[in-house]
């Protein structure tokens, strides 16, 4: 389903994009990660026959974590079941450096790739990248997280953000139980339009518990080392804690270093989002109640498969809500949680 959020920034930010926008025509910046190649090919942002090669530009949020890995092997996926697509693999090294990736996006639109598949940092500062982009005649898919505004011609393959966080508090308040809590949210990057819709879920969700009083909120900023940080400074000064609701992958892991640390692992509940390796091993073990775990190999599958079909096929783009799994310790082992957390080319998880 199509998702628009306003973003609450001021102009500057969007001011800047605009100027590097115009500045990066004769700039060519690459350097945050090598490009991976899945076949080779070529594109000149023509229209394509049904067995013409296609070139496509993928860019997530950032480069390196689990998440947007499973993002990656997904959108290999289409791209070898596709046949002569070559996919290119780019990103800047963290969520916060969106000027970065206004100027890579901006690189993609000057070397005329087929089309551009991406996820936004900053859901107002990348609006003019994507307009810049459409004008070149360069279709554009998002994933994962849209612009705002965002074109009708663009489609958005991601989670229904505020509907599973609204899921998260009522994960939290069942784990709680009744009575008087104090609860804390660790969010991520304010400004991105899921930590927007993130944020906004949980707080309706939490509307709906008069028990629960929300004692803390700070951002992480994608950064483990930065949600142990905020983690331990809201334990501090809230000691009768009894719950967090971590936003991602570094928020959930950062708060539940902090929480270990202060020797309150099983006693302060964590409800965390995405499913990487240790936060997996955290349910296991008891030390994470549950994890609102999306399907980013979806998400990239479907950004780049019906891109292709577009392409090649004049299909239209149409955006589409790819879906949560909420994982706990009672359902980890099941073939269902199992197909999500671990997925195959062979058989993708993208029906």
């Amino acid at each position: 389903m199509a998702h628009t959020t306003t973003s609450r920034r001021t102009r500057g930010p969007l001011l800047r994009a605009q100027a590097i926008l115009a500045a990066a025509a004769a700039t060519a910046l690459l350097s945050a990660c090598g490009g991976v190649e899945v076949r080779d090919g070529g594109g000149d942002g023509a229209t394509k026959d049904a067995s013409g090669p296609l070139k496509l530009a993928v860019v997530p949020k950032a480069v390196g974590a689990d998440y947007w890995n499973t993002v990656k092997a997904g959108a290999e996926c289409a791209a070898q079941r596709a046949g002569d697509v070559t996919v290119q693999w780019d990103g800047v090294t963290t969520e916060t450096d969106v000027e970065g990736q206004v100027n890579l996006i901006q690189n993609f639109v000057t070397k005329k790739v087929d089309g551009i598949v991406y996820a936004a940092t900053d859901s107002s500062a990348l609006a003019p990248a994507t307009d810049q982009a459409l004008a070149a005649d360069i279709p554009v898919a998002m994933i994962d997280s849209g612009t705002s505004p965002q074109p009708s011609t663009v489609p958005l393959f991601a989670t229904d953000n505020r509907a599973s966080a609204t899921e998260a508090a009522k994960l939290l308040a069942t784990e709680l139980g009744p009575g008087n809590h104090e609860v804390a949210l660790v969010e991520f990057q304010p400004g991105s339009q899921t930590n927007t819709e993130r944020v906004d879920g949980f707080k309706a969700g939490l509307a709906q518990y008069p028990n629960l009083k929300l004692v803390g909120q700070q951002p992480s900023r994608s950064d483990v080392n930065e949600a142990r940080r905020v983690t331990e400074n809201i334990l501090t000064a809230n000691p009768k804690l009894a719950g967090v609701f971590a936003a991602n992958e570094p928020s959930v892991l950062g708060a539940a270093q902090a929480i270990q640390a202060a020797g309150k692992s099983g006693k302060v509940v964590i409800i965390g989002w995405d499913a990487a390796p240790d936060e997996i091993a955290g349910v296991r073990n008891g030390q994470i109640s549950a994890l609102v775990v999306q399907n980013p190999f979806k998400m990239g599958y479907f950004g780049v498969d019906k891109m292709v079909k577009h392409l090649r096929d004049k299909a239209p783009l149409a955006s589409a809500d790819t879906g949560v799994t909420f994982v706990t310790k009672e359902n980890i082992d099941s073939a269902e949680i199992k197909a999500v957390l671990e997925p195959s080319c062979a058989n993708p998880p993208v029906q």
